[in-house]
């Protein structure tokens, strides 16, 4: 017997989903039967690549330019959005970046860039999307992506860690919040996955944290865009607030 496509017939939104994790989220979603909304800043070749691979494999995928680190712009991500396909069912708040370099060397511009993308994009766009699917009165997933650096922080990354463990304090609020209205907020924090965020590291670098994974190997894309796939299906309609590693082991 075939097995149901997991997210048959829902809607979603997935944010910085041009490259790396996002758009392997926004493929295996679009595999599993949603229609989704191939969200990017400013790699427009990219994001029509990944709508192409989607849509070619007889998907339904859509390219949505914002910067979601902007409030209206992401406002009017959410209502395109509706406007396009009726509703919201799912968000993955997806986009972030990095400035790495240690305290005593970092710009203010540095801090700014990086908490507004990777956390102050993550208000605007749970912002965006909370009321369309209160007023909806059908639920919602909302799943933010994190990363171990929030939970045990990383030498040159303040900035970034601060971020990331931001946006632990803001998934686990932001589930009780809309618990009520059967809307699940949980996170995920990826540790080392090849991904634009990650070329920068040297070979030494790659290496020790491989060596320092109990599983002794960086993690596969597909690995996070399994995850989140089923954390937005009715098979995880019981979880919320949780914030899940999937990191091979390295920050048990």
């Amino acid at each position: 017997m075939t097995e149901p496509r997991l997210l048959e017939g829902k809607i979603a939104i997935v944010t910085g989903s041009s490259r790396g994790i996002g758009s392997a989220i926004a493929e295996d979603f679009a595999i599993q039967g949603a229609k989704v909304v191939v969200n990017y800043n400013s790699s427009e070749e990219a994001a029509l690549a990944v709508v192409e691979k989607i849509t070619s494999a007889g998907g339904t995928a859509t390219p949505y330019q914002a910067d979601v680190s902007d409030f209206v712009a992401a406002q009017a991500l959410a209502k395109n959005t509706i406007d396009t396909y009726g509703h919201i069912d799912i968000l993955v708040n997806n986009a972030g970046t990095t400035r790495d370099t240690l305290l005593l060397l970092m710009k203010e511009d540095d801090w700014d860039v990086v908490l507004n993308t990777n956390l102050k994009s993550m208000f605007n766009c749970c912002k965006a999307v909370a009321r369309p699917m209160i007023r909806r009165k059908q639920g919602g997933r909302i799943i933010n992506i994190s990363s171990v650096v929030g939970l045990v922080g990383q030498a040159g990354q303040v900035n970034y860690a601060a971020s990331k463990a931001g946006i632990v304090g803001l998934t686990k609020s932001l589930a009780k919040e809309l618990g009520s209205r059967q809307i699940t907020v949980n996170a995920i924090a990826p540790g080392f996955f090849p991904t634009t965020l990650t070329e920068v590291l040297t070979d030494d670098m790659v290496q020790v944290a491989i060596e320092r994974t109990p599983l002794g190997r960086l993690g596969a894309l597909e690995d996070v865009a399994y995850l989140t796939s089923f954390l937005a299906s009715d098979r995880a309609s019981f979880i919320t607030g949780e914030v899940i590693k999937i990191d091979g082991g390295l920050a048990m």
